[in-house]
């Protein structure tokens, strides 16, 4: 065996959205806080991106997290996150598959009932409450970055389409979100390609016509990611979402190039973006459960904990619940000889 780099990973899930964790392997990231140290994977180790979430080693869905040192003393741990096309500030899921990870591995103590802990993404410090019965994570409780609308209502042109109403909030990540019921379209697994495919588009429009900025980090840009939202259909949730998370970038002499995969969790900073949204309508007070179900029927549970602003703002300080379990354990390798050192993407199933 030949190899160039050997990178260890936990293979894990959250309600149904994998989220890779690399725990060794992995070089030196420099910066003052984890967001620098995303920053500079960005620009100088992209290529680990690239090789862990492509085939032959990844696949569209897939998330991926690298454990980093914290650079807050308040933190237990840092941790990046990795998408088809971007780093996420923040991600719910991913956060829920590291935590995980961190107790069921080890390398956090697991205290029981209850293990309290503190992580430091590039979006901030997240406080988390997991809890733990006979070595494995049950259920992830975390205080998430605040969240706030920065458009509502607002009209959007979207080709082939028409006029599209939207809303634009931060969960964590900048979301554009719609209801569904505009399109004619209902939020099932069967219609993932036509959600995809829609969502891409809205996305790509409300990129265009209402950018965003976050008023505290303005290398945070936005919208990047798209959440179509409807009725429960269940009388045990508050509401439905599909989220589509891009896996190519958008191309504007090729509009139809679009492409994104079906999000398979309720998405945690989409439903904190959502609660956002409705409590900026007055649909939402504070100290309520909001349980969201995705495509698939797993759900995320949300409160909004407190009110504050950020930047010119009103915003929510919410928090977030779900599961998550591991599946497996893997050593990844890269021979210097093969062809395809980052990985590759084929039209199939990547558009």
């Amino acid at each position: 065996m030949r190899t160039s780099r050997i990178i260890t990973a936990v293979e894990a899930h959250a309600e149904g959205e994998p989220g890779r964790v690399i725990t060794g392997g992995m070089p030196h990231l420099p910066g003052n806080s984890v967001f620098e140290k995303m920053q500079w994977m960005q620009e100088h180790a992209d290529d680990i991106r690239l090789m862990m979430l492509r085939e032959p080693r990844g696949h569209p869905a897939l998330c991926c997290n690298v454990l980093v040192p914290p650079c807050d003393p308040r933190a237990d741990a840092g941790f990046i996150i990795m998408e088809q096309t971007e780093y996420p500030p923040m991600s719910g899921s991913n956060t829920i598959c590291v935590v995980t990870v961190l107790l069921e591995t080890g390398i956090l103590p697991m205290v029981e009932p209850v293990t309290e802990l503190t992580l430091e993404s590039p979006a901030g410090l997240v406080r988390v409450k997991a809890e733990c019965r006979d070595g494995k994570v049950t259920r992830v409780a975390f205080r998430n970055v605040p969240a706030f609308a920065v458009h509502l209502d607002a009209e959007i042109e979207v080709p082939s389409l028409g006029k599209v109403v939207v809303d634009v909030a931060w969960g964590g990540m900048f979301f554009v979100l719609a209801q569904s019921d505009q399109f004619g379209l209902e939020l099932i697994p069967e219609n993932g390609a036509r959600i995809v495919k829609l969502s891409e588009a809205v996305r790509a429009a409300c990129a265009e016509q209402l950018p965003v900025i976050h008023p505290e980090n303005p290398a945070i840009t936005g919208p990047t990611i798209t959440n179509l939202y409807a009725d429960p259909v269940d009388s045990t949730t508050d509401g439905l979402g599909a989220i589509t998370v891009s896996t190519g970038d958008f191309d504007p002499a090729r509009p139809e190039a679009l492409t994104g995969i079906l999000d398979r969790s309720p998405c945690g900073t989409g439903t904190c973006a959502k609660m956002a949204v409705l409590h900026a309508k007055g649909m939402l007070d504070a100290g309520r459960d909001y349980v969201n179900a995705g495509p698939m029927g797993t759900t995320f549970t949300g409160r909004i904990e407190e009110t504050t602003t950020v930047g010119p703002y009103p915003a929510i300080v919410p928090t977030l619940s779900g599961q998550g379990w591991i599946y497996g354990t893997a050593n990844w390798f890269r021979d210097p000889s093969d062809p395809f050192q980052n990985g590759y993407t084929i039209g199939d199933i990547w558009g």
